[in-house]
């Protein structure tokens, strides 16, 4: 089975926000004590939003006021109708990689109505527990990619999913990965030439991938994949119509 697989990032690329710094609007007075704030690290995210959830639940917001609250941030503009193109379409298959958090992601793609046109999530687990407080743990534990955080490696991510889909018979003949933050540029770096990496532009990506280039040659990473910058997900869809009219003329 031959199919074009599309990866997408969560927040800033499939919506139009970080829907883990806009819940923290719901403190008191719209912000987060220096005691959680001081828990913040780029070595990781997921034990600051752990710290976050609890703040949340001792000031009485409720899981009803986080859902109410996470299904108003929007969609990136097009992205509705980039995967109404896909679903009609057909041969295609779509993933989320995301550092953001199940229920985060659920609660939107269900909102929203794309629950039934994403194959699969790869993101922090996360839950409410019997008191009704969000908890939140890393996807997994990794050491062995300097360019990730410790609990998310997105490369790692994305080639294990092809290869099991490889042996349950899907084959991609090609993969156009979409995101727009520094953790997007690990599986950037996995893309194929065939494949596409689609940075929005303005955003860590798209910077990093321009710094990368100015590098000399020898400290430079090798991106194999075309590279199209995007604004809006109408551009992205533009892509995939070219694409299929090529093939449709081959």
């Amino acid at each position: 089975m031959d199919r074009t697989l599309l990866v997408f990032d969560f927040d800033h690329t499939l919506i139009d926000d970080n829907v883990d710094i806009s819940v923290t609007k719901l403190a008191p007075g719209g912000e987060m004590p220096e005691e959680v704030e001081s828990l913040y690290s780029d070595d990781g995210w997921t034990k600051y939003m752990g710290a976050v959830f609890q703040y949340l639940h001792e000031n009485g917001v409720s899981a009803a006021d986080i859902r109410k609250h996470v299904e108003q941030l929007p969609l990136t503009t097009g992205m509705k109708e980039l995967f109404e193109y896909v679903q009609k379409a057909g041969g295609f298959e779509s993933i989320i990689i995301s550092d953001a958090n199940s229920v985060f992601i659920q609660y939107i793609l269900e909102y929203c109505g794309l629950d039934m046109a994403i194959s699969q999530v790869f993101t922090n687990p996360a839950e409410f527990n019997s008191a009704g407080c969000l908890t939140i743990s890393n996807f997994h534990t990794q050491d062995w990619c300097p360019l990730s955080t410790v609990n998310l490696c997105k490369g790692h991510i994305l080639q294990d999913f092809i290869q099991r889909r490889v042996a349950e018979g899907v084959h991609y003949s090609r993969v156009l990965y979409i995101g727009d933050g520094s953790n997007d540029f690990c599986p950037g770096l996995t893309l194929r030439a065939q494949d596409y990496l689609l940075p929005r532009k303005g955003f860590s990506l798209w910077k990093k991938l321009e710094e990368n280039k100015e590098k000399p040659e020898s400290k430079r990473r090798q991106v194999a994949a075309s590279v199209m910058g995007w604004d809006s997900a109408h551009e992205i869809r533009i892509l995939l119509e070219n694409i299929a009219e090529k093939k449709s003329k081959k």
